[in-house]
């Protein structure tokens, strides 16, 4: 599955306070509801439903300006030793991949808060 024009998406929504809501619905329709994320009509439908007009996304998506950012994140991931998508750093070097690592990312940001703050940091599980 191609999903360089839902990548894109994300950082062209970003600016708007969008990127979160339109993520969630993009890893939904993909992992849920196996549609099919490379195809404009899927994105415009997603677009719909968090509230962005989607000829707009689909006319920003294309943009150099928006090619470029997503071309310079993906050669920064990979100068850094990542190797795929999602992957994911705390505090600048400690690379985590994969969704299933996320419970490891959260004990490492609050591992890193609890260290910058004095104080221990409560959570459950």
């Amino acid at each position: 599955m191609n999903s360089v024009k839902a990548m894109r998406g994300c950082l062209l929504l970003e600016a708007e306070g969008k990127l979160v809501p339109f993520a969630e619905a993009v890893f939904e329709a993909y992992w849920t509801q196996q549609q099919d994320i490379s195809q404009d009509a899927v994105l415009a439908a997603l677009c719909e439903r968090i509230g962005v007009e989607p000829q707009r996304f689909l006319e920003g998506i294309a943009t150099p300006q928006i090619k470029a950012r997503l071309k310079a994140n993906t050669d920064e991931v990979i100068a850094r030793g990542g190797f795929g998508s999602p992957t994911m750093f705390v505090g600048g070097d400690d690379m985590y991949f994969g969704n299933d690592r996320l419970v490891l990312v959260r004990d490492a940001v609050l591992r890193r808060r609890a260290a910058t703050t004095g104080g221990e940091t409560t959570h459950g599980h």
